[in-house]
């Protein structure tokens, strides 16, 4: 009861009515107001975006231009989702971008120069992610240098190891099969609304059964009417995609067809999924928001907190893998540039405008994929209007910036307001 009067007036309604959309909702707008605001400056951004895109350049909407959007976005993705476990513990890993450029050398070195079968090249990407990891996280916890110092270090030191492994500026061609469909491909028609009808399901099951849990342990569980809404939102959306990535984006259907979902989408909702239950759902995860939250208190209970900071850095590194392999496939090939220039920019930016807080604590692998979108469209949608790069760099600055201001005035109010 006492933590039930500490509640504002609006909440207290909201705690002690029975579940409904109605409440729910009312719910979710005392915490915006209270500083939580989540996802929804991302999403607004998002909308926004897409609204200002499609009316000034009507291509932006086609099929094609839809598709290009999951495979231009994804490398960036991948790295923002590794990112993510990084920035909850407060840390920053500047590397991220060239370790996704060592580790897809690697791959073509292996796979070319080799001639090793393309599963082994690609975990041999992936080892390469995780020994980064475990360095820089070891250099980090153990020795107690700065991520800031040990990331910088490594993120000058990984230009050089690429040179080294692409033979001082070679360009090297991937002609597998296997690794250059991953973001050149599409599944067939049939099997992306396979692909939509588990997901769904799936969705649908784990918020039921959510629920019931909540509901035997006498606690407030979602109404059935708000989980119907949910997935039915859900259910719109994803059938809206999958219909318009299966119609036929070729311009000469009889020399060479383009339908499908792009292979790259299954891979990211895989990744999403797991890592999302790794966060939610076991004691890494809880253990990885409290040292985030305040490395001495977890310390005191019982956490240790340098194993936690080395694996946050090794899923980071090894996230960075994935995308590394993914630009080497959409590229076909790996140079001196691969995971430079704007990689690591974008990425870092793409997890804080998906509302990943700098500060530690906060965030989810959800924020990655969402800012992730909201940066390919920026680029995607630039490029369309024809402005270059110099453009591209202010706008996604200024998103990134006002992401940060938002994150900053969020928890000043939830500071005021006694939520944290």
């Amino acid at each position: 009861m006492n933590k039930i009067k500490e509640l504002p007036g609006e909440a207290i309604v909201a705690a002690t009515q029975a579940p409904s959309i109605t409440n729910s909702f009312r719910a979710y707008m005392q915490r915006v107001r209270g500083g939580d605001m989540g996802a929804l400056p991302a999403v607004l951004g998002l909308l926004v975006l897409c609204a200002v895109f499609a009316t000034a350049r009507p291509s932006f909407v086609t099929a094609i231009n839809f598709a290009n959007l999951f495979t231009q976005g994804a490398a960036i993705t991948l790295i923002a989702m590794g990112l993510v476990f990084v920035l909850l513990l407060g840390e920053i890993d500047l590397s991220a971008g060239f370790a996704s450029g060592v580790c897809a050398a690697v791959l073509a070195v292996t796979l070319t120069g080799m001639g090793l079968p393309w599963y082994v090249c690609v975990l041999a990407a992936i080892v390469t992610g995780v020994v980064i990891g475990v360095v820089l996280g070891t250099l980090v916890a153990k020795v107690g240098i700065p991520s800031f110092v040990v990331t910088l270090a490594a993120f000058l030191a990984f230009q050089g190891l690429v040179l080294v492994l692409v033979d001082e500026g070679t360009n090297i061609s991937i002609r597998d099969s296997v690794i250059v469909a991953i973001a050149n491909r599409n599944l067939p028609p049939w099997l992306g609304w396979a692909l939509y009808a588990v997901s769904v399901a799936v969705y649908a099951g784990v918020q039921l059964l959510r629920a019931r849990k909540r509901a035997k342990r006498g606690l407030v569980a979602d109404p059935l009417s708000l989980i119907g809404f949910r997935v039915g939102v859900l259910a719109v959306l994803a059938g809206l995609a999958v219909f318009v990535l299966n119609l036929e984006r070729s311009r000469n259907p009889a020399l060479v067809s383009l339908t499908g979902v792009p292979i790259v989408v299954p891979i990211i909702l895989a990744l999403l999924v797991a890592w999302t239950l790794v966060l939610r759902r076991t004691a890494f995860g809880r253990h990885l928001y409290a040292v985030g939250g305040s490395p001495e208190a977890a310390r005191r209970a019982g956490i240790s907190v340098d194993r936690i900071r080395i694996s946050a850095f090794v899923i980071c590194s090894s996230m960075a893998a994935v995308g590394g392999i993914i630009a080497a496939s959409r590229a076909s090939s790996v140079d001196p540039n691969t995971g430079g220039s704007s990689v690591l920019l974008y990425a870092v930016g793409a997890a804080v405008i998906g509302g990943t807080s700098l500060f530690g604590g906060k965030g989810r692998v959800l924020d990655a994929v969402l800012g992730g979108a909201v940066v390919a469209v920026i680029e995607n949608g630039m490029g369309l209007m024809g402005y270059g790069a110099s453009v591209k760099y202010l706008v996604t600055g200024s998103v990134l910036l006002l992401a940060a201001g938002v994150d900053a005035l969020a928890r000043k109010r939830a500071a005021a307001a006694g939520l944290r």
